[in-house]
């Protein structure tokens, strides 16, 4: 464990000694819940409908990938007119796009940003690297399969992907999400256990605590 992260006591402004623990004190210990739909089902369609036209991804570019999404923003391809926008920070965002190839280290990063976005959220891997670990399936040390580590709504296949099946995997998303079949963080939070262990299994130097929010 990092130093920075370990249990010490400081000296505050005033001369008064106190105890910090990092990991205890920065973060919420409390596990992900699963998040019931509302009370009548034409509410939760409303919600469903509204939230399919409100996508914000949190781009997490780690290849080639990263490339063929700054054109979507372009007018020839437009995404903003799918009530698509990109944003800086996991809080912003709702849509959490993985492209190109994940190493470990880049999955600790990934897990991290993930867990911090808001509910509900999702998940789309971009590219073969994501599915089968692409043209690094043999390597020591980047994964094979996403959804292992985290739950992965949709898939874009392609090495890389152009940014028309970007848009063509933009719509497919939108109709899971209007259909109420956009449940990605509610399996995280019920299979949390499963996906938390795949996660240690690979990430040797776990320094973060069990849930990052």
């Amino acid at each position: 464990m990092k130093e920075e992260l370990k249990k010490r006591v400081i000296k505050g402004p005033d001369g008064f000694e106190f105890e910090v623990e990092p990991l205890r004190d920065y973060y919420c210990e409390a596990p992900p819940t699963v998040m019931p739909g509302a009370y009548i089902k034409i509410v939760e369609d409303l919600f469903n409908w509204a939230r399919s036209e409100s996508i914000w991804i949190l781009g997490f570019g780690t290849g080639c990938g990263a490339i063929e999404m700054r054109p979507l923003m372009t007018p020839r391809f437009d995404a903003y007119r799918f009530g698509v926008q990109w944003r800086p920070t996991p809080r912003q965002a709702n849509l959490l796009m993985i492209s190109g190839y994940l190493s470990v280290k880049t999955l600790k990063r990934a897990i991290r940003s993930y867990e911090q976005m808001q509910s509900p959220k999702y998940v789309v891997g971009l590219g073969s690297c994501t599915i089968n670990g692409g043209m690094y399936w043999d390597s020591y040390n980047t994964i094979k399969r996403l959804d292992d580590y985290l739950p992965v709504d949709l898939y874009i296949a392609g090495c890389m992907p152009r940014p028309e099946a970007l848009l063509a995997g933009v719509r497919d998303i939108k109709k899971l999400i209007r259909a109420g079949k956009g449940e990605g963080a509610n399996r995280y939070a019920e299979n949390f256990d499963w996906y938390k262990a795949n996660q240690k299994r690979v990430i040797h130097d776990w320094d973060m605590p069990g849930y990052s929010w």
